[in-house]
């Protein structure tokens, strides 16, 4: 098959840390949402990049170090278009790190109905009403309490590192690593996120395909994925798509600004 045609564009975004400059390649050609999750991370990151610079001027530096992984016990909420990606990803796999992996999810499965939490992730979603933080706090503080290792971890290491969700970039903290241990009672100082990569996927979704947008929990992210497989055969056109991520990550560098 012929590689798709690629068209360079120079993208600038203000930040209230500063000014994103960078270059990205688009497809000219149709191609589905999940062809912009690498770009959206990518926008995300460099906004983090930018806000940890200002911390550092404050005398701030990050404490997340390789290999601490309290966060990597929390509920973590995937965009449907990186729900997708996740899935292709574990395709791709030698099949016995598949297989692994798919053990895993299938425990994880199996303590999340053991404790009540199974189809309240499956509801999170299916359901028709936008993402509410006020309404996940409760599901996420049952999650949280469990103590669950996410599917992807090994010996307290991300086995998926580079594929790994937004959410997960996204916890960055300059409190004391040791405090991550106990976020309930803890004061943990977050890194501020000008850029939400997840719900602004999710925000596209809804847009291009006229359905609601969603965030689903890892745990249940391939299942999802499976389920709804059908729905990612459709393709847009790639300067399209770009746009309109674009006008979802103004939303929230907006919001950010208004916050400042």
């Amino acid at each position: 098959m012929a590689s798709q045609s690629t068209e360079r564009y120079e993208i600038a975004l203000n930040t209230p840390a500063g000014q994103i400059t960078t270059s990205v390649e688009v497809p000219t050609g149709f191609v589905p949402v999940t062809a912009l999750v690498p770009l959206a991370r990518r926008l995300g990151e460099h906004a983090q990049a930018l806000e940890q610079a200002r911390s550092l001027e404050k005398g701030r530096d990050l404490s997340c170090r390789k290999g601490c992984a309290a966060c990597c016990r929390m509920m973590v909420p995937l965009s449907p278009p990186e729900a997708f990606a996740l899935r292709d990803s574990v395709r791709s796999l030698p099949p016995d790190r598949q297989r692994r992996i798919g053990e895993r999810f299938a425990q994880a499965k199996s303590v999340l109905l053991a404790h009540g939490l199974w189809h309240r992730l499956l509801e999170m979603g299916e359901t028709m009403e936008p993402p509410d933080d006020a309404a996940l706090e409760p599901i996420n503080r049952d999650y949280y309490a469990l103590r669950m290792a996410c599917p992807f971890l090994e010996d307290e290491l991300c086995s998926l590192y580079e594929e790994r969700p937004a959410a997960c970039r996204e916890l960055l903290v300059t409190s004391p690593a040791e405090w991550c241990q106990d976020l309930v009672h803890n004061p943990v100082e977050q890194l501020p996120v000008p850029v939400r990569v997840g719900p602004a996927l999710s925000l596209l979704w809804g847009d291009v395909t006229n359905s609601p947008a969603r965030l689903i929990p890892l745990p249940a992210a391939l299942d999802w994925a499976e389920r709804h497989q059908n729905e990612n055969v459709s393709t847009w056109q790639g300067p399209q798509l770009l746009d309109r991520l674009l006008d979802k990550v103004w939303r929230f560098l907006s919001a950010a600004f208004q916050q400042k």
